[in-house]
């Protein structure tokens, strides 16, 4: 470790992170705002940035009106960047220059790359400390690499038998002597997750420059969706080394899901006979049986709003081996005594809703969903938007959050295990 120094920032210095949202992505269309693992993109590092108690204020600098909103929504301020540093020609440090002029309070900014979603709050408290404690003036994110570099020989080059051919040679290995991986160090390449740097180091046209320090994080954390641009790829590592939040990952006991619009599209046809009949797709039944071999009760709800038959009840009970339970216009009115009956509490309880009515429950639920199609009020309330629309497969998506969340609490208890006893 370097000899530290402590920095002669002001006595009321003011930590910003910042991070860059411009509308027009020109890989995948508002990107920073496509959901990811059921949450939009943005929300990964402004949760972790929200919760490092790091920060003085967090902010989303944005050219565009629904980033905006989600910003807001995941408790960030907005900086409205102007047309100036909105062009696709514009870059990272003119926008973060324009940001400091209009926010002049602010001595260090912390560039968080919105592509970096498994980044997690002891990251940047770790770098943000080597600035505020050690007396560096920028520190950046790193990744070891353990991958040899060769030079390229362009297309067209002349071949390599002629006097001024080109080949290819090595820049980091000896073929001679070539290393195994566990005998070589690798080397340290720029992941992109965040850029800190005091205001004088910005002003000065730089976001690496001063006493330069470098932060390390490993590989799984290491995850770039502009690099990764194949999403279910990127989503998969998300649920396994996102950050979730603060408390430990809720296992619940007790699921209610909504007939019309999750299990079902919402539609009841009617027969000439005059029966009701609706449709469901048997990944959602199978979403249900998988839910119930983990010992959690999961009750069907039927609405008084848009009522279905008893006998259509009695069926959607005997095929699914569910509860199915009638609830009024406010679902909590009625369900709040069946969590208290089961000496649960909501934090034991995920709920999957669909519209207005369901916000409250949504709200209060310690795990959420809504299918794809729901309205925005709804997504809004809830914790995880699914991919699949109402009667499509979103009960089966939701079951699988819930299962996965379940593993990561018993993943998460064994690790504290294994260090505190062992």
């Amino acid at each position: 470790m370097m000899a530290s120094r402590k920095r002669s920032l002001p006595a009321k210095d003011h930590m910003a992170a910042l991070i860059l949202a411009r509308g027009g992505s020109k890989g995948i269309h508002l990107k920073n705002i496509k959901m990811l693992a059921g949450v939009p993109l943005l929300g990964w590092v402004l949760r972790a940035a929200v919760d490092s108690d790091m920060f003085d204020s967090v902010w989303v600098s944005t050219d565009h009106d629904e980033i905006e909103k989600v910003a807001k929504s995941w408790g960030a301020k907005v900086h409205r960047r102007s047309p100036q540093v909105s062009k696709d020609s514009s870059t990272s440090l003119e926008t973060i220059q324009e940001f400091i002029r209009i926010n002049p309070e602010v001595d260090v900014v912390c560039h968080i790359q919105a592509t970096s979603p498994c980044l997690h709050p002891f990251h940047l408290k770790e770098a943000l400390e080597m600035i505020t404690e050690q007396g560096f003036d920028s520190v950046f994110a790193v990744v070891r690499r353990h991958q040899f570099r060769w030079k390229e020989v362009k297309k067209g080059s002349p071949p390599s038998f002629l006097p001024a051919g080109e080949i290819t040679k090595p820049f980091n290995l000896d073929p001679a002597n070539r290393p195994r991986r566990q005998d070589w160090d690798g080397e340290l390449s720029e992941n992109g997750s965040f850029y800190f740097a005091t205001k004088d180091i910005v002003n000065k046209g730089l976001l690496q420059g001063g006493k330069l320090a470098y932060y390390e994080m490993l590989p799984e954390y290491s995850v770039d969706i502009d690099v990764d641009i194949d999403w279910p790829v990127a989503e998969q590592r998300v649920l396994r080394y996102g950050y979730f939040g603060r408390a430990t990952p809720e296992v619940v006991r007790l699921m209610f899901c909504n007939v019309s619009g999750c299990l079902t599209e919402g539609r009841i046809f009617l027969s000439n006979s005059g029966e009701e009949m609706v449709s469901f797709h048997t990944r959602d039944t199978t979403g249900i049986r998988m839910l119930q071999k983990e010992q959690m009760e999961v009750v069907l709800l039927t609405s008084k709003l848009d009522s279905v038959s008893r006998s259509l009840a009695d069926k959607l009970a005997k095929r699914t081996g569910c509860e199915v339970v009638e609830v009024g216009e406010e679902p909590l009115d009625d369900l709040k005594p069946m969590v208290e009956q089961r000496k649960l509490e909501w934090k034991d309880v995920a709920y999957m809703g669909v519209d207005a009515q369901d916000v409250k429950c949504l709200n209060l639920a310690g795990l959420s969903a809504v299918p794809r199609d729901a309205p925005v009020v709804a997504v809004n309330a809830t914790k995880y938007t699914c991919h699949h629309a109402g009667g499509a497969g979103a009960l089966r998506e939701f079951a699988e959050h819930i299962l996965l969340q379940k593993e990561k609490a018993k993943s998460m208890d064994q690790h504290r295990i294994g260090r505190h006893d062992f």
